[in-house]
């Protein structure tokens, strides 16, 4: 069953696509990622490769617990989940 949740997005990625925060109604965290990419297709190609999986330098915290399914993205969402997408660094 779809529920509101909330999804943010980290300033590092700001930078390159514009993605303020926003609510959309999912089930999963593909969902709520595609509720993003409807309003801003350019992200797409910033947080998932070409066979859909999160990228690797792209973390995913729902209520502040990283995602266990990169490649499906299929961890569910409850209403009033909180979705967190950040750039992962790396140090030198």
């Amino acid at each position: 069953m779809k529920a509101a949740v909330h999804l943010s997005f980290s300033s590092a990625l700001q930078r390159h696509v514009p993605c303020p925060p926003l609510a959309v109604e999912a089930a999963t965290v593909r969902e709520a990622l595609e509720g993003a990419f409807a309003r801003e297709p350019r992200l797409r190609g910033y947080l998932l490769d070409d066979q859909g999986a999160l990228r690797k330098h792209m973390a995913v915290f729902v209520n502040g617990a990283a995602i266990r399914d990169r490649r499906g993205l299929a961890d569910p969402v409850e209403a009033g989940s909180e979705i967190a997408v950040i750039q992962a660094l790396s140090g030198g």
